[in-house]
This record gives C-alpha cells, structure tokens and sequence, in this order.
C-alpha cells in the first residue's frame, strides 16, 4: 500500500503538471474517497468508544483515563500554542509583506467570517450546548464528531451499568465494531485512487510555484511541525520507553496516506490495530484515540498560533501581550471538534481572530491559497499526536507492554 500510495503521488503530480485540463476532472476520485471515509467513521468511532467503555468494567477505570487524557491533551495544545507564537514572533514571517485587504477579498472571506461568527458568539455555553445533538441521528446524519463521541461516551456508561440486560447490545456492538472496520479496510484500498485525485487537482490548479510571497510561512509551519514531531512527541515516546524512530516507521504507511490527502479518517482503524499489536491496551486505544481526533489537534494549535502573528505583521497591526493571551484562550476553545471538515481550519482562524478585532478577518484570503498546502503538514502532525498519545497515557496507567512493543517495532 505505501508504494502505491507513493506511485500515485507521483503520477497525480506529473499529470497536474504536463496535463493539467485532464488532471482537473479527476476531482471525483478523491470526492469518491472521501465521501466513503465521512460514511463509515461516524459509526466505527460510535462502536470503537462504547466498546472501549463496556470493555474497561468500571467507570471509574474510564473516568481516570479520560481525565488523564483530556489533561495531556491541553497540556499538549497550550504548550505548542506558546511554542508557535514564541516562533512567530522571533522569526516574523509575516514582516515585509504590505497586506490592505480589498472589497472582492472581503466578499470571499464572508462565508468564513460569519461562520466563524456563530462558533464564537455563544462562547462556552454555545460550545457545551453544542456537544448534544438533536437525535442520535442527527449526529451521525451531519457527521459531527464531538456530538457521536458525546452520545457514545454516554451510551457506553449506562450500557456498562445494566450488566446482562445489556449483553445482546454489548455483543451487538461488538460485531457492528468488526464490520465497520472491514468496511474501512475495504475502502482505504481506494486510498491510491483517491492520492491520485488529489495530487493531480491541486497541481493542475495551484501549480508548482503558486505559493509565491506565503512560502516563507508554509515552511515555516512545516519546520515546526517537523521540531514538533521530532523534538516534542519523540521526549514523550523517549519518556515512555519507546523509539521514535522505529515508532514513526511503524506508521510509515498511514503518515504517507495522511501526507497526501490531507485527511486521516481512513487510517483511524490502522492506526488502533497497530497501537494494539505493539502491546498498548485495547481499553486506553478505544478510549484516548476517538477522542484525540476531536481534542488533541495539536498541529491545528500550531497553525492558530503561527497564523495569527503572521496576519498580524502582514496588516501591521501591533499586539499586545494582553491580546496574545486572548488569542491564545480563544484558540484552546475553537479548535476542539474542528476535525474532519474541509476548510475548518479558516473557519476556526477567523473565530480565533474575533477575539481580536484590530486584525481585519479579510486578511484571511491570503491563506486561503495556500490551505491546502499547509493542511499536508497539519494533518500528519494532527496524526502524529493521536498516534503518541495512546502510548503516553498507557505508560502512565502501566498498560504499556514495553517489552512487546520493542519486539513489535524493532521488526523490518
């Protein structure tokens, strides 16, 4: 799969470039791929969490590992949010560029801006409201990952609780888990198709030199992304007794899946199987991994941070530290759940800059070009910390098997 996920790269780039009419009508292969993804993870992650649950016998078992989770998540987030903006500011990448945003700039960003006008208006209250759907239905219809992990967690507490009552449903589960996940298996086989549509539309459209005066700050992001990968979560796997790099071999196929499509749904139940297999726990998998792919975003964080210091210096507006801090909270709130959704990343930046009026939102056109770009490394970053993270609280909960997992990834 890792070679033909490479291959197809290859030839997407070589016909966006060379054939760059044909390149542009093979856009369904990825909407196809994508669209299989949003069908099948909704269920699969509803049946990985009631599972995990059901599956840890106490709940005072899930209520320690979620509160462990969810305090190494925002530990994570806030400390490469302070590690973006500290980036941003010594480097200045946004410096030199004279940015005054026009009425067509700001008729292209309305769309973002009031969208991100009603994440941010309710605040708190409106975010908390937000976790319960209307109907279990409506959840999985509208594919909104925080209110399926809401209703999961909750039906996987009370189906924990009616023990043998509930046994027809716990091994119901139990099979829906284990045929989602061969659905699943059967549709990352697509993935190659899907890397192929990708790669060739975005070529064809953007072309090789497009990033033009935003290059500095798309590889700046990769750069900190890479420091972030290398240095941040390969402390976290030192510290928990594992490799880095054989770790991040292990992953190599899903990192490269990731890589070019910008989205990391289809890997969801590689990544579980393979984390189970290198001797994490099955219960802290099916727990701390659904979770992370709606709180522990910590690439996102990242892009939150870097973006608004750069938007900042490319309109000239001066911050102040009483500002940053602003953004900074704001940021921790607006990026939970903001998994999944094609072009959530702006919707989230123009929320975070509501915080801070004095940066003009239609600033936000300049990254609108590059988005795609920057949504390669913030994907695998976003996958890289949902794959460390299972490692890390198991080490911390003693349900790392150190000595299987170096068996597992010292193999070739």
């Amino acid at each position: 799969m890792f070679l033909q996920v490479v291959i197809a790269t290859l030839l997407g780039l070589a016909l966006g470039v060379f054939a760059p009419d044909l390149a542009a009508q093979t856009r369904w292969a990825t909407d196809l791929f994508l669209h299989l993804i949003v069908m099948a993870v909704g269920p699969l992650l509803f049946c990985i969490v009631v599972t995990g649950i059901v599956g840890a016998g106490s709940l005072r078992t899930v209520g320690r590992l979620g509160a462990k989770a969810l305090l190494y998540f925002e530990a994570m987030t806030t400390l490469v949010l302070l590690f973006a903006v500290g980036i941003a500011l010594l480097l200045q990448p946004g410096r030199g560029i004279v940015f005054a945003p026009t009425s067509d700039d700001t008729r292209m960003i309305a769309s973002y801006a009031h969208n991100a006008h009603v994440m941010h208006e309710g605040g708190i209250t409106d975010f908390l409201l937000a976790l319960i759907p209307r109907t279990p239905a409506d959840a999985f219809a509208q594919g909104n990952v925080l209110q399926i992990l809401f209703f999961a967690i909750l039906f996987g507490c009370c189906l924990s609780q009616i023990g043998e009552v509930g046994a027809p449903i716990v091994r119901l589960i139990d099979a829906l888990s284990v045929l989602f996940s061969r659905m699943m298996r059967f549709i990352i086989a697509l993935a190659p198709l899907g890397v192929f549509g990708a790669m060739a539309t975005t070529t064809a459209r953007y072309g090789l030199n497009a990033i033009g005066h935003l290059a500095a700050f798309v590889l700046l992001y990769f750069v900190v992304i890479t420091l972030f990968v290398i240095g941040g979560l390969g402390l976290c796997l030192r510290l928990s007794g594992v490799s880095p790099i054989r770790f991040f071999r292990y992953f190599r196929t899903e990192f490269a899946i990731t890589f070019a499509t910008t989205a990391s749904d289809a890997v969801l139940p590689s990544v579980m199987t393979k984390l189970e297999q290198m001797g994490v726990d099955r219960q802290v998998v099916g727990l701390v991994v659904p979770a992370g792919y709606s709180f522990n975003l910590d690439a996102l964080s990242i892009y939150l941070g870097l973006s608004v210091i750069f938007l900042a210096q490319a309109t000239g507006t001066v911050l102040s530290a009483w500002q940053i801090l602003i953004m900074l909270a704001t940021a921790l709130v607006t990026s939970k759940g903001a998994h999944g959704v094609p072009g959530i990343a702006i919707v989230v930046l123009a929320a975070t800059l509501s915080a801070i009026p004095s940066i003009p939102v239609a600033s936000l056109v300049m990254l609108l070009a590059v988005d795609w770009f920057v949504g390669i490394a913030r994907a695998v970053g976003n996958l890289a910390g949902n794959c460390v993270a299972p490692v890390v609280i198991g080490a911390w909960e003693g349900k790392l098997d150190r000595k299987r997992a170096a068996e597992i990834l010292g193999r070739p």
